[in-house]
């Protein structure tokens, strides 16, 4: 399996096996099979957005393999402050560097930036559109609470609207004839495009919109908040906040193996009273990200094999 130079910028780009492969070697990286993979190695990592956890744990992934790090974590200390494209900056910094992480509030951007890179271009998340390497993460937790990653059930709960992780994991799920559950407000229900997605992959998917409905019989309950800065009017934010919130009290609801994930930053939809029930794993998610990317970096840049 040959990714090197390749640029990871959608799930929609990469087929089953590609997938597994990750995986594989991500599990190896964890198990620490692969060491200073990134010596010698520069990478940018280039957010025109906040991020607290990809950003970091990209950063941490590129130090535990002896790599270096250049970049900014805020557009505006960058010159795109001075008007400057995004075509003229990727231009520029992909002569300094080996790889580009990137994380761009405008949709397509991350594609953009790979067709005018001459190095690999990581998408960290662009806009409400994908976040390819949440989903990678995502898939490796769930392969390792439950043992494999076919024919389970997934319910995906809170902002399914602007949600990129939702987005980009419903597509990885359709390779493993997962069953997907859609739990939202009406105002907040994945875009038309995703359910046309998965009825040509032919995968089954239902919609709810109280969790307590199926909660008993998933595998996977997938949370996410409700993101305030995708919206345009204050006023149709203020009718969905806070819709959904899993305290203490709603364990009860969720099955003896159903396991509650979240990509965070939480806001209010998962009470801190719930962290230490065992199956709430969104913090080993989050230290499942740092693996993942060690793979990833490694694997576009020809040292991981």
């Amino acid at each position: 399996m040959n990714f090197v130079g390749k640029s990871i910028i959608s799930i929609n780009d990469m087929n089953k096996e590609e997938l597994d492969y990750i995986l594989v070697k991500s599990k190896e990286v964890k198990e620490g099979k692969w060491k200073n993979t990134l010596s010698g190695k520069i990478i940018a990592t280039l957010f025109f957005e906040p991020s607290t956890r990809t950003r970091l744990s990209f950063e941490t992934a590129i130090l535990k393999q002896n790599g270096q790090i250049i970049g900014f974590a805020s557009s505006d200390v960058s010159s795109t402050k001075k008007g400057e494209s995004l075509s003229d900056s990727i231009k520029n910094i992909s002569r300094y560097v080996d790889a580009i992480v990137m994380r761009h509030p405008v949709e397509g951007a991350a594609r953009r930036a790979a067709e005018v890179s001459n190095k690999p271009i990581i998408n960290g998340g662009d806009g409400a559109n994908q976040h390819p390497t949440q989903t990678l993460l995502d898939l490796f937790t769930i392969n390792e609470v439950k043992g494999h990653l076919n024919n389970l059930k997934i319910g995906l709960m809170g902002d399914l609207k602007f949600g990129r992780t939702i987005h980009s994991l419903l597509m990885a799920l359709s390779f493993y004839n997962c069953e997907i559950h859609f739990i939202s407000p009406e105002l907040l229900r994945v875009p038309d495009y995703y359910y046309d997605f998965l009825k040509k992959k032919n995968v089954n998917f239902y919609i709810h919109e109280d969790f307590r409905e199926i909660s008993k019989d998933l595998d996977i309950l997938y949370c996410t908040r409700i993101q305030k800065e995708r919206f345009s009017d204050p006023i149709e934010y203020l009718k969905v906040a806070g819709s959904y919130k899993i305290s203490k009290e709603d364990l009860k609801y969720l099955g003896e193996s159903t396991y509650l994930m979240h990509p965070l930053p939480r806001v209010d939809e998962i009470s801190p009273e719930v962290d230490n029930d065992r199956r709430a794993i969104y913090f080993d998610q989050a230290e499942n990200g740092v693996y993942v990317r060690e793979a990833l970096l490694g694997l576009v840049l020809g040292t991981i094999k």
